[in-house]
């Protein structure tokens, strides 16, 4: 169900994050043991099966390339939305108008 859908996409990030957090701290090629390390220190045990897929997905690619790779895919994609609801046309009774005009 939705749960599990959730579940699995927030682990997936944490095992992202974790690679990118060895990536910026000087480390250009994590391995499972440093993302495992990462993942432990906050309290969080790293899935075997995510790390490896992670690792063999980003194998002799730089952090730059994936990047630029990931904005080419998000270029495509139509940005902005729909717009909303339009203004109601016309006025009400109690435009500021009326309201004077029935005052007097």
């Amino acid at each position: 169900g939705p749960r599990l859908v959730y579940v699995e996409n927030t682990l997936k990030m944490r095992v992202i994050a974790a690679y990118l957090l060895c990536v910026l701290g000087g480390n250009k090629s994590p391995d499972a043991d440093n993302i495992k390390k990462v993942l432990s220190s906050v309290g969080v045990e790293a899935d075997k099966e995510r790390v490896d897929k992670l690792l063999a997905e980003l194998k002799d690619k730089s952090l730059d390339d994936i990047i630029a790779a990931g904005k080419q895919k998000l270029a495509v994609l139509p940005a902005g939305g729909g717009g909303g609801a339009a203004a109601p046309s016309g006025g009400s009774a109690d435009t500021p108008t009326e309201a004077a005009k029935e005052e007097e």
